[in-house]
């Protein structure tokens, strides 16, 4: 049985691409010991001291500042690697790879990868001087995404490099018809962090211009809180989006769990992304897999996510958008049609095998077995 460790900078039970992809992978490992590999997850303090999994996670604290939080993962990694004696390092966060820098020459016989959750151009010049290093040194850096990886071969010498899409949690795995919506009202959804690659100033103006091209419809907006004034900014936008539509046409909760998304997207007929940035776009993908069709701006690696570039719209042309909203409402065979070459499309690109199919593969590509 081989040992692979994957360094985090943040909770794993933070809501994030990068954390529940993790997840999706130590599951899948657990679930077939006959891959041969037991993962163990390093990252600072759950969230929540009750959050229970079903492989290893060793914790360190955290600190109140950046440059503190550097010594103390530097200190954590150190100790908790040595303790570990892995044969195969995992890292998932460019903070972490930072760190491991300082620590690499301690563990020359752990070979390690990197995998790459945004995009090449998005980091600064101050973290891109630290990271380089590191990445020559390690065997293999992957990204979530080709255009990513077309990003870095265009631009670096890192090599090798591999592409292995994001997954989404375990709980989306199997869909189930009954549960979903049927009333009869078209619905909406619009989900994610309070932050602002997201664009949450946007979604009034677009759920406007369908108001204001006469569609009737109900709007569902999830909304995931986490820094100071993330409150006020969600209040405000509730207000403005029930001031358009109705407040009995809006629907709000906010800090859901992985189970109750699983629950949200039934409920929608179509899922909206206004993001002015997107590394990939791990919800367009959960909401595929709940068989809602998507609309997305045409940003990052969502074209790639969502492959037919008719289910794509920029912000200086939303009446294009406005008018895929409108074919969906008015024609249920256009609405159809679109959730099915979704869902078709999560079947065939994003499930949990497949993300270990291609986890193994690099793995075992690296430590030659």
């Amino acid at each position: 049985m081989k040992k692979v460790v994957y360094l985090m900078e943040y909770p794993i039970d933070l809501p994030g691409g990068a954390q529940l992809s993790t997840i999706s992978i130590c599951n899948a490992l657990i679930e077939h010991p006959e891959c041969g590999y037991e993962p163990v997850v390093i990252c600072p303090e759950l969230l929540n001291k009750e959050s229970h999994y079903d492989f290893t996670v060793r914790t360190y604290p955290m600190g109140e500042s950046r440059i503190k939080n550097l010594f103390i993962r530097i200190k954590a990694f150190l100790r908790l690697i040595r303790e570990e004696k892995p044969d195969l390092i995992h890292i998932e966060m460019s903070e972490s790879l930072i760190t491991y820098g300082f620590i690499r020459k301690f563990f020359k016989n752990i070979p390690y990868l990197y995998t790459d959750r945004g995009m090449y151009f998005g980091y600064r010049t101050r973290s891109k001087i630290f990271m380089m290093p590191v990445l020559k040194d390690a065997s293999m850096l992957v990204t979530t995404t080709e255009k990513n990886r077309g990003l870095w071969e265009s631009n670096s010498t890192i090599r090798p490099l591999n592409v292995i899409y994001n997954t989404i949690s375990p709980v989306f795995s199997e869909y189930d018809e009954s549960r979903k919506k049927r009333d009869g009202m078209f619905t909406i959804g619009f989900a994610g962090r309070i932050c602002i690659e997201k664009d949450w100033p946007f979604v009034p103006v677009f759920v406007k211009a369908l108001h204001d091209a006469g569609l009737k419809f109900r709007v569902h907006l999830v909304l995931s809180l986490f820094e100071k004034g993330d409150a006020e900014q969600a209040a405000e936008l509730r207000q403005k989006i029930g001031g358009i539509i109705g407040e009995e046409n809006l629907i709000y909760e906010e800090d859901l769990s992985q189970e109750e998304m699983s629950r949200y997207y039934y409920g929608l007929d179509l899922f909206l992304m206004t993001s002015q940035f997107e590394s990939f776009g791990k919800a367009a993908v959960e909401a595929m897999s709940r068989k809602c069709a998507v609309l997305s701006t045409e940003v990052g690696g969502l074209p790639e996510v969502i492959g037919d570039p008719q289910y794509l719209y920029t912000k200086d042309h939303p009446e294009i958008a406005v008018e895929r909203v409108k074919s969906m409402m008015d024609d249920p065979e256009v609405l159809r049609r679109a959730q099915e070459y979704f869902y078709m499309r999560y079947r065939d690109n994003f499930t949990e095998s497949a993300y270990l199919e291609k986890h193994l593969r690099v793995y075992r590509e690296i430590l030659g077995v």
